[in-house]
């Protein structure tokens, strides 16, 4: 048998957590083995629970979640990081993907649905949807203005040059919020052969998640 999806959940209001808790409880396959009430108690918290993904708050009172985030993305085998908010698509969220994290939710997502993402993001899947992935890199542009000038276009293409041609439409299917699924019906490839071209991608590109790769194929503004 598979072993469950290990879940530490960071948040500073205690409702929030407890919530989360029911949440993740009502789901065989997912357990939850910790919980923080800020983003300084993350380190020690993932390293005395072995999470494989972490449900963290971007805003906390002492340390944020988009810096407990960066630090934790830094470490070797870090955990997947889902971070949530309240705000749809805010500058803090972006500033988290652009850091590691491996998407977002809102804090009044469906419970289902925050059950499917830890699944999918724990599995190396997107959790973003093409629907989100679009309403986000729209954000980009008027978030990060800097996002759609010459320079970060420029760098972010000449990355992109770095790919063979199937790896780049690869990159390219991902920025549209394809799943590995989608992308190999589109490009007739079998799901382990486009996880394959994934893995080199982040090698290549030296990203840690494919929303990372979703975010370099937008400042290239090839989506």
């Amino acid at each position: 048998m598979t072993a469950p999806v290990r879940v530490l959940v960071v948040d500073d209001d205690p409702l929030v957590r407890a919530a989360l808790a029911m949440v993740l409880g009502g789901a065989d396959d997912l357990v939850l083995v910790g919980e923080a009430a800020d983003g300084a108690e993350v380190p020690a918290a993932v390293a005395r629970t072995g999470p494989d993904v972490v449900l963290m708050d971007i805003r906390m009172p002492r340390t944020d979640g988009l810096t407990a985030t960066e630090q934790l993305t830094q470490q070797r085998d870090a955990p997947e990081v889902i971070v949530l908010t309240t705000f749809d698509a805010d500058d803090q969220v972006l500033r988290a993907l652009r850091a590691g994290a491996s998407g977002f939710l809102l804090k009044d997502t469906p419970p289902a649905t925050i059950v499917d993402a830890v699944r999918r993001v724990a599995a190396g899947e997107p959790m973003l949807s093409p629907t989100v992935t679009r309403r986000l890199m729209a954000h980009v542009a008027t978030a990060e203005p800097a996002a759609s000038g010459p320079d970060r276009r420029t760098l972010a293409r000449a990355r992109l040059d770095l790919l063979s041609d199937r790896e780049r439409e690869v990159a390219l299917a991902i920025g549209r919020g394809l799943s590995n699924a989608q992308i190999g019906s589109e490009l007739y490839l079998s799901v382990a052969t486009v996880k394959a071209h994934v893995s080199r991608l982040l090698v290549k590109l030296e990203l840690t998640n494919r929303v990372q790769i979703a975010l370099l194929t937008h400042d290239a503004d090839l989506v």
